[in-house]
């Protein structure tokens, strides 16, 4: 008998061309882009940032070409480290991907018309929270959902119905509170429906939630043509949500306008992340809800009832999204039309798996496509030279870009999308 003995560890080679080389190569390319092009194009003029939402008050100065080239070799320079290193940084991603956007930035504000050659970060803070908070509650529904199993896709349905009650029950009542109940309630019902095919009938999920935002696409259009179109005034008119501002929070520069002078959805999302983040992590529920996401058989074996948590959690999951599709009609346009949430139900499904199925993680990928959405906006206003079609593209890209190459490898939940049969 003879016997074999292993004298040391296998090395396994490791590729040199890793994740984090790669970025950093992108990210140094993105420097050298700013240095050569941003700065070459960006004029002598006098660029403003600004604390508050006007042009006036406290703010910093930078001359425009200085500030286009001196940003690009920040960009590029901690680019160059995570490319020569070959590990990676969020921070130095961060300050790279940031030192670009502000190199891009004093290029285009140095060459806006004189008189608007500035930048008023408060106001910019403030839109972008305003264009997130649909964002946040479909994020946030889908992270009940799939936390206990379920995917949910149908979250553009759920904003669609949301924002139809909304309307239509708002402007029968007068009363902003029973629009905004009746939005839940919107979202209830389509997520009644996913609940019962996926969870009782074992209805592929995924096919389930594409066909209930056609059918709630459909639905509402139907519903629009045969009540709100001919009547608007008794049936469309709905009334707009009330502002609270909190005296003197509200005058803190740049995050002081978006944080403290805001509305039921402002203040209920920050609300919202909080205690979903609580209940995920901090009680009994939470942790019961994310075994079943996880491992429905052991959850199973130790008394939790897997089938019946997923139900109340996916309808918990509905009357979330019905509230963000409510922002659309009692905040944004005080009135429905076909299609009105664009799509946005699928982006707060992207901001749900950047934010990695985390309230606090979902809640910033929000934020991340408000404010492309509300930088868009604000270089439209000051005539950018960058084409208004690609401008408009902008949100998108970059959520494609952050979803695809700076989030990295995620994991979704082990039983999400996975149908739960006890014994099976």
């Amino acid at each position: 008998m003879t016997t074999t003995t292993v004298t040391g560890a296998v090395e396994v080679p490791v590729d040199y061309w890793t994740r984090a080389r790669k970025t950093g190569a992108v990210l140094t390319a993105m420097g050298l882009i700013a240095i050569l092009v941003f700065g070459t194009l960006a004029s002598s003029s006098v660029v403003r940032f600004t604390f508050g939402v006007t042009g006036e008050g406290a703010g910093i100065n930078i001359n425009g070409k200085v500030g286009a080239i001196l940003f690009g070799f920040i960009a590029l320079a901690t680019g160059a480290i995570l490319l020569l290193l070959g590990r990676h940084f969020g921070v130095l991603t961060g300050v790279s991907f940031a030192a670009f956007l502000i190199s891009s930035l004093c290029w285009q504000i140095s060459v806006a018309p004189t008189g608007i050659q500035f930048m008023p970060v408060g106001s910019v803070a403030q839109i972008t929270l305003d264009l997130s908070i649909p964002l946040i509650f479909g994020a946030l529904g889908g992270v009940l959902c799939e936390r206990s199993g379920v995917v949910n896709v149908a979250i553009e349905g759920q904003f669609l119905a949301g924002a139809f009650m909304a309307a239509f029950f708002g402007s029968i009542a007068g009363s902003v509170w029973l629009g905004l109940a009746a939005a839940m309630i919107g979202g209830l019902i389509i997520a009644l429906i996913l609940a019962v095919f996926a969870i009782r009938y074992l209805v592929d999920q995924v096919v389930i939630g594409i066909v209930l935002n056609v059918f709630a696409a459909g639905l509402t259009g139907f519903l629009y043509e045969q009540f709100m179109r001919t009547d608007s005034t008794s049936y469309n008119l709905a009334p707009r949500v009330p502002e609270w501002e909190i005296p003197g929070l509200s005058s803190i520069p740049i995050i002081g306008p978006a944080l403290f002078k805001g509305n039921v959805f402002t203040y209920g999302a920050f609300v919202l992340v909080a205690v979903l983040y609580f209940g995920l992590f901090k009680t009994r529920w939470g942790l019961r809800t994310r075994a079943v996401g996880e491992h429905p058989t052991a959850a199973d074996t130790v008394g939790v009832r897997v089938l019946g948590l997923r139900y109340v959690n996916v309808l918990g999951a509905g009357l979330i999204a019905g509230v963000g599709g409510a922002y659309f009609t009692l905040l944004a346009t005080n009135s429905f039309n076909k299609n009105m949430s664009s799509g946005l139900g699928f982006i707060a499904l992207a901001a749900m798996i950047f934010g990695r199925w985390h309230p606090i993680g979902a809640f910033l990928a929000a934020l991340f496509f408000g404010f492309f959405n509300a930088l868009t906006a604000y270089l439209g206003g000051i005539s950018s030279p960058i084409p208004g079609q690609f401008l408009a593209m902008l949100p998108y890209i970059a959520t494609i870009i952050a979803v695809a190459g700076l989030v990295g490898r995620v994991r979704a939940p082990a039983a999400d999308g996975k149908p739960y049969l006890k014994g099976h």
